[in-house]
């Protein structure tokens, strides 16, 4: 570890307001080391807080958290912000149980104005906040902080339209893409500068006053003016559609220059008449090259070795989402209408083969989870056949265009359900918990979920090939040891009855299928290893109503969930044994391993074992 003399003395923002902008230079390096050795360890989101250490600190010399509230769109950038809130030492647990939040948590710290886990959030709640501000006569600031990904949704323009005249917001734009030229950055920066100073604050408050105050043609002149002044300004750097919502209007900034964000953001602490917009650019994974060079595949990392990074387009770690991946590949090769397409995931996914064979039939949509699913109907209505890969989470807000665009036309779109049940490290805001149960609730969706590498790459071949709304759910990471043998049948479901016969029945699917086995291995109970799960599988609950005694268990809600379909089941065939249905409560999901997800909510191999015994 590098010498920390001066992040060793920062254990709150009183700390950071104490150093000059060389200490704070120098700051920043450290926590830029920081951030690579400790994430390097535990995983985490590395290129977005890289990116974002300069703002963060600018920020936290100017305002005055929580009387100032930062409001984070997504939360990937907030590992500053944590180190500088006095959470510094946590970060040797970052994303495990009981230790840090990867993401902004208010339970956590009073610092973190709201929780933050998905995209475009972050401007609707900072207008909340920051009209609940108004209303209340309380001081301060509401300050949201939001990458250019977040503007490929719909719901941050939803919230540009309704800022009102809000004189204590401001958006701050990190954009990590954007390229200035030379003379259009020159002339934005002089006349950032120019705006940026005490006098010309001054001077505009006497201009408009003295206008003001001459009868008829004062306002009109005063009104001309400022006319006059958007349109150079709009000529200049484009600054349009954000002013002409309401905002002012600053930038571009480089996002990296300490001192000059700390002049902006001073200039306009006191000053601010309107909604405020202030655009910065930076680089994503600032300070370390492999970040720099390949943002997306450090955008989520597992723990890794800095002094071994592997191209993730060459040797990537064998998961769930590659194996998905180089499969859809080799089916693009076979069908000329497939097309896949992501919101901003290509490399989580896997997509990144696809992209590699199929560029003309790959679609990075953004962070625009909604589009991706009708515009996979309107791929689907036309005649293709389109592929859309999401993580579970994400897909939840896709709930609407599942229902009303793919399923009314009983559409052939096919919904890769990425990281689908319980997912390490991200907390609650990235659980895959809900899928099983909402898509279920799709006529006419049918819904897949294998166990191993080889019932994902059958299926897959399946689906494809398929028509309707369909849904094919696997887990985050690598297929489980203990699976990795189970052989591939093809049929809809297997049971795999106990050695010396049993009266019990475990039911499951997915991931989940492991505990059941580890289960099986302490009592005596049959276990039906569920592919399709929705439809019921023909045959299922005939079979099941042998049993006196069964229990359900999945990594996904109670409420509408599989297993409560099976119960209801079996209760309209007259079953008159006893059931058990272990599910997950969303209030006891935390940040934690897989194993320890399970135990915590009850659906590990021992509860199912104590589901038994007492059912």
């Amino acid at each position: 570890m590098r010498e920390t003399a001066y992040l060793d003395k920062v254990h709150s923002p009183k700390d950071i307001k104490k150093m000059n902008i060389v200490q704070l230079n120098a700051l920043c390096e450290e926590i830029r080391a920081f951030l690579i050795e400790e994430v390097s360890k535990t995983g985490g989101h590395l290129s977005s807080n890289l990116g974002t250490i300069e703002l963060t600190v600018a920020l936290h010399k100017v305002f005055t958290t929580p009387k100032d509230a930062l409001v984070f769109d997504v939360g990937h950038q907030c590992y500053t912000h944590k180190i500088i809130t006095g959470r510094k030492n946590g970060f040797e647990h970052l994303r495990m149980k009981d230790g840090l939040s990867g993401f902004p948590s208010p339970r956590e710290s009073s610092h973190d104005a709201f929780v933050a886990g998905h995209g475009n959030t972050a401007l609707s709640v900072a207008i909340g906040l920051a009209t609940a501000k108004k209303l209340k006569r309380e001081p301060g600031k509401v300050i949201a902080i939001i990458g250019d990904g977040a503007f490929t949704g719909g719901m941050v323009y939803e919230g540009m339209n309704n800022i009102r005249a809000l004189d204590n917001l401001i958006v701050i734009l990190n954009d990590n893409k954007m390229s200035i030229s030379k003379n259009v950055g020159a002339v934005a920066e002089y006349l950032t500068k120019l705006r940026t100073s005490p006098r010309y604050f001054k001077a505009k408050r006497d201009v408009q006053s003295a206008l003001d105050a001459v009868p008829v043609i004062g306002v009109p002149i005063r009104e001309g003016l400022q006319t006059a002044k958007s349109a150079f300004r709009r000529l200049v750097y484009n600054s349009t559609m954000f002013e002409e919502m309401g905002f002012q209007y600053v930038g571009v900034i480089d996002g990296h220059n300490l001192a000059k964000l700390c002049t902006v953001f001073s200039a306009y602490r006191n000053e601010q008449s309107a909604p405020l917009f202030v655009h910065i650019a930076t680089v994503k994974g600032k300070g370390f090259e492999p970040a720099e060079q390949n943002p997306g595949e450090f955008h989520g990392v597992s723990a890794f070795d800095v002094n071994h990074i592997t191209d993730p387009d060459v040797a990537p770690d064998s998961s769930f989402s590659t194996v998905f991946g180089t499969e859809l590949e080799r089916l693009g090769a076979e069908d000329p209408k497939l097309c896949a397409i992501t919101a901003a995931m290509k490399y989580g996914t896997g997509l990144q083969y696809f992209y590699r064979s199929y560029k003309d039939r790959f679609f990075d949509v953004g962070m625009a989870e909604q589009h991706a699913v009708t515009f996979a109907a309107g791929l689907a209505k036309a005649g293709m056949h389109p592929v859309v890969s999401i993580y579970s989470t994400f897909l939840q807000r896709s709930y609407d265009q599942l229902i009303h665009d793919v399923s009314l036309l009983q559409l052939n779109v096919l919904v890769a359900v990425d990281r689908a049940g319980f997912v390490p490290g991200d907390g609650e805001t990235h659980q895959g918990i809900y899928d099983a149960a909402y898509l279920s609730q799709i006529a006419g969706m049918r819904v897949v979920s294998p166990c191993n590498y080889e019932e994902l790459t059958h299926w897959l071949r399946v689906l494809v090939r398929q028509d309707g709304p369909r849904a094919l759910r696997y887990p985050r990471g690598a297929e489980c040891a203990d699976l990795s043998a189970v052989p591939c049948t093809g049929k809809e479901y297997d049971v795999y009855p106990d050695q010396n016969g049993s009266d019990a029945a475990i039911v499951t699917y997915g991931a989940m299928v492991q505990e059941a086995f580890g289960a099986q291995k302490k009592t005596p109970a049959d276990v039906y290893k569920l592919c399709v799960i929705h439809p019921l599988p023909d045959g299922l609950l005939e079979s099941l109503l042998r049993y006196p005694k069964i229990v359900f268990v999945e990594d996904g809600i109670r409420t509408g969930g599989i297993g409560e379909q099976v119960a209801a089941g079996l209760c309209e065939c007259g079953y008159t044994g006893k059931f058990r249905h272990l599910a997950v409560d969303p209030a006891r999901v935390t940040h934690a391993s897989v194993a320890q997800l399970r135990k915590l909510c009850g659906v590990d191999g021992d509860s199912i074992v104590k589901a038994l015994k007492e059912v």
